[in-house]
Order: structure tokens, then sequence, then C-alpha cells
């Protein structure tokens, strides 16, 4: 696909691009050959190629799922103003 100056002019207008009028040609002629890459690239036939998010072979580490309560309830709550039965005390603020 081969872009023109008119072309390119809308596409930087529409992107809030100021080009000036000398830049119009050079950048036709590097967008057209970007998109003549993307026309070669949708040549390749991919049928066969699985989808894919790596280009490695990744496997994610598994833990057990097991339920705790952390074990350091003392510790947390040493940080409170206020603490009655093992929970935060705060003031009420609905009557």
């Amino acid at each position: 696909m081969s872009l023109d100056k008119a072309t390119v002019a809308r596409i930087a207008r529409l992107a809030r691009l100021r080009l000036p009028e000398a830049a119009l040609e050079p950048m036709a002629a590097e967008l057209s050959a970007i998109l003549s890459f993307v026309e070669q690239l949708e040549a390749v036939d991919t049928a066969a190629v699985a989808p894919m998010a790596s280009g490695m072979a990744m496997r994610l580490r598994l833990r057990a799922d097991e339920v705790t309560d952390g074990g350091k309830a003392e510790a947390i709550l040493a940080n409170a103003p206020e603490a009655i039965d093992g929970f935060f005390a705060v003031p009420k603020v609905v009557e």
C-alpha cells in the first residue's frame, strides 16, 4: 500500500502531530515501507502455529493452598491505639 502526502497529512492531523510540508514526502515513504512489511507478514501461513504468550516455555510455580491466620495477631495489634479481646477498637461513627 502506498501513501500519498495528503493521506500522511490527514494521519498527522488525526494524531495531533505537526509535520512541516517538507517532512510529508519522507514520512509517506517510511509509512509505505512499514505497511508493505505488514503486508508481507500477513502472507505468512500461521495456521499450524499454536498461540503463545512467550517465546520461552514457562510453567507457573505452584504452592499448596494453606489457610492460616498469619500467626502475627499480637504483633499487628501492638500497632493499634486500642485493642479489645484481640480486635481493633475503633470509635463509633454511626449513631
